[in-house]
């Protein structure tokens, strides 16, 4: 009704401008609705992309996010060819020293990510030491039924089947997180193997994204491999139970991951660039890692510089509501406060983007 009085009005308008013999133009056309690129990191894109549907009908603002992997999303982002990045893993020193616009590593959630597996004739239920985790993928162990696995899984009966790793192929946050943690539970996995968002795998299958991960996995019998959470949800993959530092053999949730981030605060610098993965805490899930947005401190152009950190301000505040259902990790109230002050130091012209 209220489209039909306006286009009324108009042809009124336009009617009385002739009639009085004045000349008429075109009407102006409406500016465009402003769509903000990102490119990056598969471990959060279940969750981007509800952001994505929600704001675009909440503010009219669309988010195009390509979910390409954290090392394609640095890239792009420190070329400028998109409006923000999306990393599991923080760029690294010498590509941020280097980099222009002042790059802002802001973290949305945190995630977990699981080791899953699909072993004929076994179900849920598999629990995995940290050592054992670090020997299969360094080809130590090879067979299901190894001894160290059957004594930790006393209520499973394992195949006398070869093991089957699977990891990423592509530069990923996801594997930086894991190999991260496989640096700090394995002395033998830091000195041949390191960490990044690409290492030079001992043995395995490599899967493109989370997904291919996951869709390798899922068709193979005997394999094990590591995605973020909600991929094995979705997917309805067999995921372990991962002992933690207080012992504890702790299965990835919600609660798990929440755990985790609340008992590594304190270590979080100003930067926010960090990795919780074996945190303290009895019951907190030892693979757990921020996902961040990358975004430029000194924006170049107005419009698109408010746009972009009010998605950014809009997915720390509102937008966390959405973690849960989706089982990442909402960020604590403190951690929105700091986040909050960083908003407010990205600046257009020297001048504070939001005043």
């Amino acid at each position: 009704m209220k489209r039909s009085w306006a286009r009324f009005a108009l042809v009124g308008a336009v009617i009385a401008s002739v009639v009085a013999g004045a000349s008429t133009t075109a009407p102006v056309a409406a500016q465009a609705p402003i769509t903000l690129n990102g490119a990056g990191a598969t471990f959060p894109f279940p969750l981007y992309s509800k952001w994505s549907q929600v704001y675009e009908q909440q503010k009219g603002v669309r988010i195009n996010y390509q979910s390409v992997g954290s090392g394609a999303g640095i890239r792009q982002f420190l070329a400028r060819t998109v409006d923000f990045g999306a990393t599991d893993g923080p760029i690294p020193d010498d590509q941020l020293r280097a980099a222009a616009g002042r790059p802002v590593h802001i973290p949305m959630v945190a995630g977990s990510v699981v080791p899953i597996y699909n072993v004929p004739g076994v179900g849920a239920g598999l629990r995995l030491a940290p050592d054992v985790l670090a020997d299969i993928y360094l080809g130590k162990i090879t067979k299901w039924n190894d001894p160290r696995l059957v004594k930790i899984n006393a209520g499973l009966t394992l195949p006398a089947n070869d093991i089957v790793s699977v990891r990423r192929s592509d530069g990923s946050g996801t594997t930086q997180i894991f190999v991260n943690y496989l640096s700090k539970v394995s002395d033998e996995w830091k000195t041949k193997v390191g960490e990044g968002m690409s290492v030079r795998w001992p043995v395995g299958l490599g899967g493109r994204g989370n997904e291919g991960v996951a869709g390798l996995v899922r068709q193979t019998p005997n394999t094990i491999g590591y995605v973020e959470l909600a991929y094995a949800m979705t997917n309805q993959i067999h995921y372990a139970a991962v002992q933690n530092r207080k012992g504890q053999f702790v299965r990835a949730s919600l609660s798990a991951t929440t755990n985790a981030v609340n008992g590594s605060l304190a270590a979080i610098p100003d930067d926010y660039r960090v990795f919780f993965t074996n945190a303290d805490g009895r019951d907190a899930y030892p693979i757990a890692g921020f996902t961040w947005l990358l975004i430029s401190g000194e924006q170049q152009d107005a419009a698109r510089a408010r746009a972009l950190v009010e998605y950014v301000r809009w997915a720390v505040h509102d937008g966390q509501q959405y973690a849960g259902p989706l089982l990442y990790a909402r960020l604590p109230k403190a951690l929105v406060d700091r986040i909050e002050r960083t908003l407010r130091a990205v600046t257009v012209q020297g001048r504070p983007v939001l005043q």
